[in-house]
């Protein structure tokens, strides 16, 4: 495919260590905990430690996919040109599309909590005003959304900071749970089983439940134009993330169903780590968890505003989007135009959040949609490794595990609890997770009539080494080559 060479992105702004901490902040462990752990145990109850377990054994084959086509293919739109140049231009482009539409929905069920729990500090009966909420999320969402305009170095400035606290808290608390008596019910080694799981329906609820948990860690494969040794870096970063998320996920998911009872977890469904806080430290405790997930939700939005403002760059800049996407800012090396329409349409979606009901309705439904977008574009990731590196994977059992099997086996997993969801989820939810996709078939058809070079790609493959069709402006690891090998050093 013959990529639009416009100004490029700030090439080099992030290191090793920057891109771990976006991996971490993108899964937004704090906010995670609390807007998703009630819905989850209200899917799945004593079941849903398992839940989060079961779902990170494949979420890590997608973490490997993600690392190995990172090695192949330096690309602001990841998944998006991945997939469009292993399986199909149109697949590439839903994948593409179902993360635009996910982050997109995401500025609302993010910005939510983030008012909610700004106010929750002061005074928790405001924090129960879905429109007070919407208002100072929204002040939240325009202050990420011009720290994201200022570049990557400001980004991860920012981003240092806010979960540098956040991860000092929740280290905190973790330590604190381990020794806090008068529990609600005793730990049982049968939570990590099958036992609790209402049937195979039940089970893929809750792991649909836990793909939005993960969901972020990906963001490092849409800052590869502008990471140092982006090849190594975005998918060991990834790896790193996924692995210190899933400890923090357990950890405090078994500690609520340990210390809170069941009414607690049911009427604090949109604040259950506040309420977490005070039984362990009371006083002190719910205040400190509520800072911890208000800065793990203003955290997260910068890391999905720039998932999905890279991904309509390189939509922009491949023209199977409006062309205008792709331009980038002059002094900032910024995708302004698809920051300013993605901060637009956002800003509507804040208005018309307040007719759907609580903050607590508006997440789950949110949750349940954007799990199912998040299930379509990983699964297509998992399939797409498989494709680009087919002829290497006998070459040795390690490179048959890592670069076919574990993925694949990802993949397969996702389009299961994609497909098993579909019977268990509410109207809303499917409406808006189907709908949001199907909605993209009106652009990519457009474009593709109008002839656009993306759907005639070059493919992938692994087992030649030629040099890739788009090199970022200012070389943010050279030209882009297919290397002879599996990459190995994790």
């Amino acid at each position: 495919m013959i990529n639009s060479r416009g100004r490029g992105l700030q090439a080099n702004a992030l290191g090793t260590f920057d891109t771990v901490v976006m991996a971490v902040a993108g899964s937004a462990p704090a906010y995670s905990i609390a807007a998703t752990t009630a819905v989850l145990v209200g899917s799945v109850g004593l079941a849903s430690p398992a839940a989060l377990l079961y779902c990170a054994i494949p979420m890590l084959g997608i973490a490997l996919a993600f690392s190995y086509l990172s090695r192949i293919d330096v690309n602001a739109g990841a998944s998006y040109s991945w997939v469009g140049r292993t399986l199909h231009p149109f697949l590439g482009f839903v994948s593409g599309w179902a993360l635009v539409i996910s982050a997109t929905i995401f500025m609302v069920a993010g910005s939510l909590p983030a008012g909610s729990m700004t106010l929750a500090l002061f005074d928790q009966d405001l924090a129960d005003n879905t429109a007070l909420s919407t208002v100072v999320g929204a002040a939240w969402f325009v202050l990420m959304l011009l720290v994201v305009l200022g570049g990557a170095r400001l980004t991860v400035r920012a981003q240092l900071v806010m979960s540098g606290v956040e991860l000092a808290i929740l280290a905190l608390f973790a330590v604190l749970a381990l020794f806090h008596t008068g529990n609600a019910r005793a730990f049982d080694w049968s939570w990590l089983g099958f036992g609790h799981f209402d049937g195979m329906q039940g089970f893929a609820s809750g792991a649909l439940i836990a793909a939005f948990y993960y969901w972020g860690w990906d963001v490092t494969s849409n800052l590869s134009e502008e990471t140092r040794n982006s090849r190594r870096t975005t998918g060991l970063a990834g790896l790193i993330g996924v692995g210190i998320v899933f400890l923090l996920f357990e950890v405090f998911t078994i500690a609520v169903n340990v210390i809170l009872t069941s009414k607690q977890i049911e009427e604090n469904d949109a604040n259950v780590l506040a309420v977490l806080g005070e039984e362990i430290w009371p006083g002190w405790g719910g205040k400190l968890l509520i800072v911890a997930v208000m800065l793990s939700t203003i955290a997260t939005l910068e890391t999905t505003l720039i998932q999905v403002t890279r991904s309509l760059f390189a939509m922009g800049r491949d023209r199977t989007m409006p062309s205008a996407l792709g331009r980038v800012h002059r002094r900032w090396n910024t995708p302004w135009v698809a920051i300013v329409v993605v901060g637009a349409v956002a800003l509507m979606m804040f208005i018309a959040s307040n007719a759907l009901g609580s903050v607590g309705d508006i997440l789950s439904d949110a949750i349940s949609a954007i799990g199912l977008q998040i299930a379509v574009y990983y699964g297509l990731s998992g399939l797409a490794v498989v494709v680009a590196y087919r002829k290497m994977l006998l070459k040795s059992p390690a490179d048959f595990l890592l670069g076919g099997l574990w993925p694949l086996l990802g993949a397969l997993f996702m389009f299961w609890i994609f497909v098993e969801s579909l019977g268990e989820l509410g109207t809303a939810a499917i409406t808006i997770g189907v709908g949001g996709l199907a909605v993209g078939l009106i652009p990519m058809l457009w474009y593709w009539r109008r002839g656009s070079d993306y759907y005639r790609p070059a493919r992938l493959d692994a087992s030649r080494t030629v040099e890739a069709d788009y090199v970022p402006d200012g070389g943010a690891s050279g030209p882009s080559l297919v290397h002879d090998g599996l990459p190995t050093d994790f």
